[in-house]
C-alpha cells in the first residue's frame, strides 16, 4: 500500500468518525461512576428546588404589588420596560431552547425511522401548539365578552330608569366627569383599562401560564433526574433568570387582568411550584427514569413543541403585538426606543444561556 492511499484512508477515517461516532445511539440508561458522590448530586437538587421556587415567587409577585408600589404600577414606564424585557426572555425560551430540545428528541437515533424519521413531527407539533392557543385565546375572549355584555347590560338598564334621555352615564378616569352616549362603554378607573383590554389579559395570562407549566415540569424532571453536578450548576443558574422574568411577564398580565385575590393567589402559586415539583418528581424517578428510552424520547419531544408553539404564539402576539400598539408606548418615543431596546436584551440574554444551559 502507497503512503499516499495511506494518507488518503486516514483522512477519511478522520472524516468519517465524528459521523459514525455521533450517529451510535446508546438507548440505555448511563452508568453511574463510582466516585460519584450521590449526597452531594441531591443537595445541589434539593437547593436547586429551594432557589428556583423563590426566584419563581418573586418574579410573579413583583407585579402584582405593583398597585403597593409606585414604580412597578401597570401604568408606569418600568413596567412596560420590564415586561418588554420578559416577553423578550419567553420569545427566547421558546426558539432558543425549547424547540431545539424538540427537535433533538424527535430526530434521535433511538427512534424508529417509520415513522419519525420521515415525517417533521417537531414543526407539527409546534404548529398545533400556536393554532390552539390562538383558537383557545378567540373562544375565551368571546366567551368573557359575552358573560361582560351581559352584566353591562343589566347594570345600564337599571342607570337608565330614571333617565328620561335615555342617556348611558359614565364615570371616566381621564375626565373625572360624566359622558354621555348610546352604546355603554365601561372604563376601569384603577388603570384607564378599557372592558375589552381587561378581558384580552385575562385570557392572555391564563393561556401564557398553561403554555409555560408543560415546558417547566419538563425542564424541572431534567434537573432532577441529572446526576451530573456540571450539568446541575448552570442548568440552575439559568432557570432561576428564566423563571423571574419569566414570571415577571406573567405575573404583568395578572396585574393588568385585575382578578380576584383568591384567583390571582393561585395562579401565582401555581407557577411559583411548577418547576420545583417537576424537580421533585425528578428526584424521586432518578434511579427509574431514561431519558433515551423511545416513550421518553417521544412525550418529551411532543411536549415541548407544543409548548414552544405556545410560547412564541403568546410572546409575539398577546404580549409584545398587544404591548407595542399601546398608545402609550406608540406615543412615547423615549419608551418606544426603550421598549425595543429591552426586548432585544431579553432575548439576547436568554439565548447567551443556551451555551451552558
Amino acid at each position: 500500500m502507497s503512503q499516499q492511499t495511506l494518507k488518503s484512508l486516514i483522512l477519511v477515517s478522520l472524516v468519517l468518525l465524528p459521523t459514525l461516532v455521533a450517529g451510535d445511539c446508546t438507548c440505555e440508561q448511563s452508568g453511574e461512576s463510582s466516585s460519584r458522590n450521590n449526597k452531594v448530586v441531591l443537595r445541589y437538587k434539593v437547593a436547586a428546588l429551594v432557589i428556583i421556587l423563590v426566584s419563581s415567587a418573586i418574579g410573579v409577585c413583583l407585579p402584582i404589588l405593583g398597585k403597593r408600589i409606585p414604580a412597578l404600577s401597570p401604568e408606569s414606564n418600568l413596567f412596560f420596560l420590564v415586561k418588554f424585557f420578559a416577553a423578550g426572555v419567553i420569545l427566547s425560551t421558546g426558539f432558543i431552547h425549547v424547540l431545539p430540545d424538540a427537535f433533538e428528541s424527535l430526530t434521535s437515533p433511538c427512534l424508529k425511522e417509520n415513522p419519525w424519521g420521515k415525517f417533521p413531527f417537531t414543526g407539527l407539533a409546534a404548529m398545533v401548539g400556536s393554532l390552539g392557543t390562538l383558537m383557545i385565546d378567540a373562544f375565551a375572549t368571546g366567551h368573557y365578552r359575552k358573560i361582560h355584555s351581559g352584566e353591562n347590560a343589566a347594570t345600564v338598564d337599571e342607570e337608565n330608569q330614571g333617565d328620561r334621555d335615555g342617556h348611558v352615564h359614565l364615570h371616566t378616569h381621564a375626565t373625572h366627569g360624566h359622558a354621555h352616549g348610546a352604546i355603554p362603554v365601561s372604563v376601569f378607573p384603577d388603570e384607564g383599562l378599557s372592558e375589552l383590554d381587561r378581558i384580552r389579559y385575562k385570557v392572555t395570562s391564563q393561556v401564557l401560564e398553561m403554555g409555560i407549566v408543560v415546558h417547566s415540569v419538563i425542564i424541572g424532571i431534567s434537573l432532577g433526574t441529572s446526576q451530573s453536578i456540571d450539568t446541575i450548576k448552570p442548568l440552575m443558574a439559568a432557570l432561576c433568570f428564566h423563571q423571574f422574568f419569566e414570571g415577571m411577564g406573567l405575573g404583568g398580565c395578572i396585574a393588568q387582568a385585575s382578578f380576584k385575590s383568591a384567583s390571582t393567589l393561585c395562579m401565582a402559586i401555581f407557577f411559583s411550584v411548577t418547576t420545583p415539583v417537576g424537580i421533585a418528581i425528578g428526584i424521586g424517578i432518578t434511579n427509574v427514569y431514561n431519558e433515551n428510552s423511545p416513550t421518553a424520547l417521544i412525550v418529551q419531544g411532543l411536549l415541548d413543541a407544543i409548548a414552544a408553539g405556545i410560547l412564541i404564539y403568546m410572546a409575539l402576539v398577546d404580549l409584545l403585538a398587544q404591548d407595542f400598539m399601546n398608545p402609550k408606548v406608540q406615543s412615547n418615543k423615549r419608551l418606544f426606543l426603550g421598549a425595543n431596546i429591552a426586548l432585544l436584551l431579553g432575548a439576547g440574554f436568554m439565548a447567551l444561556l443556551a451555551i451552558w444551559a
